[in-house]
Formats: structure tokens, C-alpha cells, sequence
């Protein structure tokens, strides 16, 4: 077993057999609708949270992980090695790199390192990916954390909301905005700057919104490059099945994902959302 622990968030949407196979360690955000909280992936399953979402009036809300479910995943990893890494979402979007921050301060019995990957959903779980593969190989946790901070330059992610009024009930739009945008059915294209979530461009039709995420890995990748691919959606896998299908044919040396947007980032993004991110591996 390796020496250096990784854990990373349920935002990394990273499924639980590939957890399970580079020894992963999970620690769930929460999603709560009216009284009932749900710990993602563990209460609810991406699936019920869409079928929740469209059947339920009120809309959901979201929280980080408690600082004592951090301690209590440092104290069972600390029984078999020497330092954990962590690897969370965006400091930007959710306090959990912050509450991760503070449990480690709280554990004296080994080094913990808290690093942010700025973004999320799988390109976050690319760090992670990475992280576990330097581990099986017997790297050091401050080689593993160099690593992880180069690799962060190498990676982009842009995002698509079907539906405009989840990003104004987050605060992504104004009122104005909303109002005008669904009149003229714009379809903004979002990416994370200064760890936040912001407009990158604002596009008219879906179609037009892929084909401009599409153009922006164009011109950062070339067809020989070796990259990491995600392709992500919001409850509509038939949108991400053939952009997922050519950008293979496209990059032959990338490996491509289909990922999606799981409850706590779907409350934000909702159904019909699309994203493309990808991770330099050269």
C-alpha cells in the first residue's frame, strides 16, 4: 500500500470502482432539499437527485462537509500511512478547502496536505487520478503536491446551463440577465477564473455553445497530444455520447471521459448542462 493517502470530494464525480481501484478516499458534500440533507453519492444517487429535482418544488440547496467528517477520515487513513494529500473543489465556489484546511490543522499525528484544484467535477477528479498513480509509484507526498500545482497551468474546463434560472437563484445572473437571456435563448458558456465560476462568452443556441467549447480545445490541444478528456452533462447522456464519440476519433492519444454533473454542482448548473475540460499530460 502506498505511503501518501489520497482523498479528494464528491464533486470529483470520479465513479466508485475507479475510487476503489486507485484507493481513492471520498468525502461527501451535501444537498438538501427542504428538511432533508442527503450526503452525495452515499444518500442519494445522481439519478434520484434529477428525478427529486424535476418532481419537487422547492429547490435544492447545497453545503461543504462537516470539519468532523474530515477528522474522522484523517483519523482511519492515519492508521496506514504516512501523509494524505487532499484535493478539493474550487476554494472559490464551496468552503470545503477551507474546513479541509482547518481539520488538518487539528491533526498532529501526520503531515496532511490540502490542495486546491481551483475547478471541479472530473477534471478535479483528474488530480486526484493523478495523485493516486504517483502514489502507487512510491513518490513522496511534496513531489506528489509539485506535480499536482504544474499540472493545474495544463488545464481548462468550460461549461454550458440549459436552463438559465439555476445560475441567477446562485447568483451567477441578475435578474436583467436572466429575463433577457431566456428571451433570446442565450446559452452562456462559463469557466473558472480567480477559482470562481464566471461568464466566459455569451452564445446563442446549444449548438452554437458546444461548438464553441469544442473550438477552445482545438486550440489548445493538438490531435497527437496526450490529454485527459472529460465530457460532462447534466441527466442528458445522449448530448454527451457523440461529442465524446468524435472527440476521440479527433485526439487519438487522449483518453476521453464521459462524466456528468452530479447533485451538488447539478443544483447550481441543473439537467441539460454540458462541459468540456481536459488535463495536459505532456
Amino acid at each position: 500500500m502506498s505511503r501518501v493517502a489520497i482523498v479528494t470530494d464528491s464533486t470529483a464525480y470520479i465513479p466508485k470502482d475507479v475510487r476503489e481501484k486507485h484507493h481513492i478516499t471520498m468525502v461527501p458534500l451535501n444537498v438538501v432539499f427542504g428538511e432533508e440533507t442527503y450526503q452525495e453519492e452515499w444518500d442519494i444517487t445522481t439519478e434520484d437527485f434529477y428525478y427529486k429535482m424535476k418532481t419537487t418544488e422547492q429547490l435544492p440547496t447545497t453545503s461543504q462537509p462537516s470539519i468532523g467528517l474530515f477528522e474522522e477520515t484523517f483519523r482511519e487513513l492515519g492508521a496506514e500511512h504516512d501523509e494524505i494529500i487532499v484535493i478539493t473543489l474550487s476554494s472559490g465556489i464551496s468552503g470545503t478547502y477551507q474546513t479541509a484546511t482547518a481539520a488538518a490543522e487539528m491533526y498532529d499525528d501526520l503531515p496532511i496536505h490540502i490542495f486546491d484544484s481551483e475547478i471541479s467535477c472530473m477534471i478535479q477528479g483528474f488530480f486526484a487520478l493523478e495523485a493516486a498513480r504517483l502514489a502507487e509509484e512510491g513518490r513522496s507526498a511534496a513531489e506528489i503536491m509539485t506535480e499536482l500545482h504544474s499540472r493545474r497551468e495544463k488545464t481548462r474546463a468550460y461549461f454550458m446551463a440549459d436552463d438559465l434560472s439555476h445560475l441567477h437563484r446562485g447568483g451567477r445572473l441578475n435578474g436583467a440577465q436572466l429575463f433577457i437571456g431566456s428571451m433570446l435563448k442565450i446559452k452562456p458558456v462559463l469557466h473558472f477564473e480567480d477559482k470562481k465560476i464566471v461568464p466566459f462568452e455569451k452564445v446563442r443556441t446549444e449548438k452554437k455553445a458546444v461548438a464553441r467549447m469544442r473550438q477552445l480545445l482545438d486550440e489548445d490541444v493538438d490531435e497527437n497530444d496526450r490529454v485527459l478528456i472529460a465530457v460532462i452533462h447534466g441527466n442528458c447522456p445522449e448530448k454527451a455520447e457523440p461529442i465524446a464519440d468524435d472527440l476521440r476519433s479527433r485526439y487519438p492519444n487522449a483518453t476521453v471521459y464521459i462524466s456528468y454533473f452530479g447533485p451538488v454542482i447539478g443544483t447550481h448548473l441543473g439537467p441539460g448542462s454540458l462541459g468540456i475540460g481536459w488535463m495536459h499530460q505532456n
